[in-house]
């Protein structure tokens, strides 16, 4: 099974993604994802479905593939943009305006049939060449969309017209301005539509245009003089030496191999104060070196960097739909046979119930096709999604997937775990206390923790590094306890919490007990500092009634001394990873429960959150659970992102109200007659625009 990622141009609203979801799903693809934000498309293909026959029943239905490697491309002709037909368009709406003021100032070549059929037949050709296309396009996949009411509409009003023109011979029978108006004003619509959704990308954009720079490789000539050039970042590989000045920006992740600089990392961070790096500290693309000369080697390319994967986790949670969208898009789905089937009861009610005449009949039903606006519903929840994704990815928070910003609201309470979450998870060496020979000691300690990931661990093996070390005959590293291993005459070695201590002992208060065939040969206390940013986090959840919870598996006195220090309240310490992720379970159903930890032995508790939150530099076992990422150890992020996880879902909330509210409103007022088919045209391109702007309120918003 292979995952194929597409773009493709030309949806406008949820009908055109469900159309072309629906066809990759009768194709026989899974998990299939379409975006009508950002025009991502993404599914599961098997081998023997060619790829060239689903780009083109794509294309068949009446949008553009335009991703990397395929032949289609983008047109530039004089109508190939919302934007172009509008202006081409404009003008002579203009002029067949003129019909509507006679009748104050006469204007007597405008009331020549002839004149009006002349100016009008371009813009109708024109709609009709794009509403009347992707109409017939839509109604062959078995999802009409927006395009079959605009197209219905004007149709209905440029016939009606000829009818006048040719039967009845009367200028009261003439709409030939109501065809040009409906097709003209759908036009700026469906443009001022695109600009505001484009816009809500914006973060996005910002991050993507960081991604293509040039770079300073270093190379040595036969001579082995070293000789820099200029090359593009996306021609580096692995392994390349690089030349980074002052002002330049970072133009791939990598390795300080020589010097030391301060790095501002907003693009990925959000945060603008610069960060002093040296020898062997890393650095992401993207970032800006302020200040400084360094030589690095290049640690990762393509899609395997930082900032990609932000943008494929980013763009990835975009094409999601979470809860809420479900009912608008069920809603969606049927909406524009509902409406056809509303107009039509408009013009058979009024004209034949209410002896209206066939002509004031007709322009309201047409009122009532153009007036509806399936789009808003469609779009309610990706327009927001995409810019409070867009806002967090700007802060350097990232959302795996859409349903997390949902989620965020009913959050009551918090759960940390401790090490290298509230605390900074760089240890020192406090005291030790050996049984046997120091030295001796040392060694054992440096054998067993360095096939450790945990910090403590790290912290052991930096401290007493040494090039003497035992060669195990066998070793596990048992989550949540410790490490055992097994040497070459087959004693068995363990390093680990009191849970490895046989269980007379009663002396359990330190950080690692080194054991040799259950014996003990002495323990180590580590000293780890409280992060500075802690404290003010914890009071913020405090300050607005959200429970705080430490779950360590560090020792009573330990967890305490951190909970204190913090004024969290309720402590559990000693936690295995099975009963870290027992006690989320309970606790999630008193009441949703956020996690954040970053440790292997919290990715089962993270799993089992509500919402499980880490940290970027965590395990990578931890990161696949997580929903949520909190980049460069930014736990002073978390209120950020509960706030825009809130307000996104308020945003949400007022979109589908007005989406649903608009329609609700609109369409009665067109079919009693109190709107003409051109503001309805008007009314109609504007809704999405309100919209998008309200979802664009939450680029500034405050949420703290």
């Amino acid at each position: 099974m292979e995952r194929i990622e597409l773009k493709v141009g030309g949806m406008t609203c949820s009908n055109c993604a469900l159309s072309i979801a629906k066809y990759l799903q009768k194709e026989g693809l899974q998990e299939v994802k379409v975006s009508p934000i950002d025009g991502s498309v993404s599914f599961n293909k098997e081998e023997n479905i060619p790829i060239e026959k689903l780009k083109t029943g794509i294309t068949h239905l009446g949008y553009t593939v335009i991703d990397s490697n395929s032949p289609i491309k983008t047109s530039n002709s004089l109508l190939s943009t919302n934007k172009k037909r509008f202006l081409f368009t404009l003008p002579f709406t203009l002029i067949l305006m003129l019909h509507m003021i006679h009748r104050w100032y006469p204007i007597h070549w405008i009331m020549n049939p002839w004149v009006q059929i002349a100016i009008c037949l371009p813009v109708f050709i024109v709609g009709m060449r794009f509403f009347g296309k992707s109409a017939i396009k839509s109604l062959q996949s078995g999802i009409p969309n927006m395009n079959v009411l605009v197209a219905l509409g004007a149709l209905a009003a440029f016939v009606y017209s000829l009818v006048g023109m040719f039967y009845f011979k009367n200028d009261n029978f003439l709409f030939f301005e109501t065809t040009g108006s409906i097709i003209t004003l759908v036009f700026l619509g469906n443009y001022l539509e695109e600009a505001s959704i484009q816009s809500t990308q914006k973060a996005l954009h910002s991050l993507v245009k960081s991604q293509k720079v040039m770079a300073n490789m270093i190379a040595f000539d036969d001579n082995h003089a070293e000789q820099v050039f200029a090359i593009e970042n996306t021609q580096l590989k692995t392994g390349d030496l690089l030349l980074i000045k002052t002002g330049e920006q970072v133009p791939i992740d990598c390795k300080i191999l020589w010097g030391d600089c301060s790095v501002n990392e907003s693009i990925i961070t959000g945060e603008s104060i610069p960060i002093q790096k040296a020898k062997k500290d890393f650095l992401i693309g993207g970032s800006i070196l302020e200040d400084g000369i360094v030589k690095v080697q290049v640690t990762a390319v393509g899609n395997e960097t930082v900032l990609s994967g932000i943008l494929r986790m980013v763009q990835t949670a975009q094409s999601e739909k979470p809860p809420m969208q479900k009912m608008a898009d069920r809603i969606s789905a049927v909406f524009v046979p509902m409406v056809i089937t509303i107009a039509l009861l408009t013009f058979f009610v009024t004209h034949f119930l209410f002896d209206i005449t066939f002509s004031v009949s007709l322009m309201r039903a047409i009122a009532v096709l153009v007036i509806s606006c399936p789009c808003a519903m469609g779009l309610a929840t990706p327009a927001a999604i995409a810019v409070g994704l867009g806002r967090a990815a700007r802060k350097g928070i990232i959302f795996r997937n859409a349903s997390s910003l949902e989620s965020f609201k009913k959050i009551k309470q918090v759960v940390f775990d401790k090490t290298g979450t509230l605390t900074t998870g760089r240890f020192d060496i406090n005291t030790f206390h050996s049984l046997i020979d120091v030295a001796q000691f040392k060694e054992i300690a440096f054998s067993l923790e360095k096939y450790s990931n945990h910090p403590i661990a790290k912290s052991i093996t930096m401290h007493w590094k040494s090039s003497h070390f035992i060669q195990w005959k066998k070793i596990e590293e048992i989550k949540g306890i410790g490490i055992k291993a097994e040497d070459m005459e087959g004693n068995i070695y363990e390093a680990g919490s009191c849970q490895i201590l046989p269980a007379e002992s009663t002396d359990q208060e330190h950080n690692v007990y080194i054991l040799k065939n259950k014996i003990l040969l002495g323990w180590i206390d580590v000293k780890d500092e409280i992060r500075p940013e802690a404290k003010k986090v914890i009071q913020w959840l405090q300050k607005k009634q959200i429970n705080t919870i430490l779950l360590t598996g560090d020792t009573a006195q330990k967890a305490m001394e951190v909970a204190n220090a913090l004024g969290i309240k309720e402590v559990y310490a000693r936690q295995s990873p099975l009963q870290k992720m027992e006690k989320i379970a309970a606790l999630n159903k008193i009441t949703p429960t956020a996690m954040v930890g970053d440790g292997i032995n919290d990715a089962p508790a993270l799993a089992n959150a509500t919402i499980g939150i880490s940290l970027s530099d965590a395990s990578q076992l931890a990161l696949q659970h997580a929903d949520v990422i909190l980049m460069n150890q930014g736990l002073q992020n978390l209120p950020e992102a509960l706030g825009v996880g809130r307000h996104t879902f308020i945003t949400i909330k007022q979109n589908l109200f007005w989406a649903f509210s608009y329609n609700v409103v609109a369409i009665p007022i067109a079919a009693v007659g109190l709107l003409t088919p051109t503001f309805s045209a008007l009314a109609m391109g504007f809704s999405d625009v309100v919209l998008a702007a309200n979802s664009l309120k939450l680029f500034v918003k405050k949420v703290l």
